[in-house]
């Protein structure tokens, strides 16, 4: 019969802890002074490494750190995402990428936040738009630039638009951003 291990390999590492206080008294009640023991705190450093993956929607990111806008489109009916999707909502088919970068584009919608999150708060307040592409299905969701939040009107919706890029990528759907035409 083998013999199983009755303790533990110990190694240093990580942390030690060292003089935790404990009643050295036989006397069970002398336990009762462990309810007004502080919290016991450990400190010690913390470190990860978070590996992340934009799995299907790669080429995307790939395509916005070249300058060029990507969408997905279902190859037998030929409808078109502007928010990419790797399967059609109808079909389930895999779809195809396609560069639309270059493809007229005009504001649907949009709203002035005054309130975002923590990376835009900042920023605030700013346009974010529901911009339409000829020949697209769908939407695409996205930060309206170089107009005045202030000065929102409904004629801007129609208004032509085109995309511009982050100089530098930082692999974030923020890397793609809108502008009126003519600007």
């Amino acid at each position: 019969m083998t013999k199983l291990a009755d303790q533990r390999d110990e190694t240093l590492g990580g942390y030690i802890v060292h003089g935790v206080p404990f009643p050295v008294e036989t006397d069970p009640d002398a336990l009762a002074i462990l309810k007004r023991l502080a919290p016991i705190q450990i400190e010690y450093p913390y470190q990860i490494t978070y590996l992340h993956s934009y799995g299907q929607d790669s080429p995307w990111f790939a395509g916005a750190a070249n300058r060029h806008l990507l969408a997905t489109q279902d190859e037998g009916s030929g409808y078109t995402y502007g928010t990419p999707r790797g399967h059609d909502m109808y079909s389930g088919r895999e779809t195809r990428w396609i560069d639309i970068t270059d493809r007229p584009a005009k504001v649907h919608a949009f709203t002035v936040c005054h309130f975002g999150s923590e990376e835009f708060l900042p920023e605030t307040p700013y346009v974010l738009a529901l911009i339409e592409f000829e020949g697209v299905n769908t939407l695409f969701l996205t930060r309206l630039m170089g107009i005045d939040p202030q000065a929102a009107a409904l004629d801007w919706i129609g208004m032509p638009v085109r995309p511009r890029f982050l100089r530098n990528s930082k692999l974030k759907p923020t890397d793609v951003y809108f502008v009126p035409e003519a600007a």
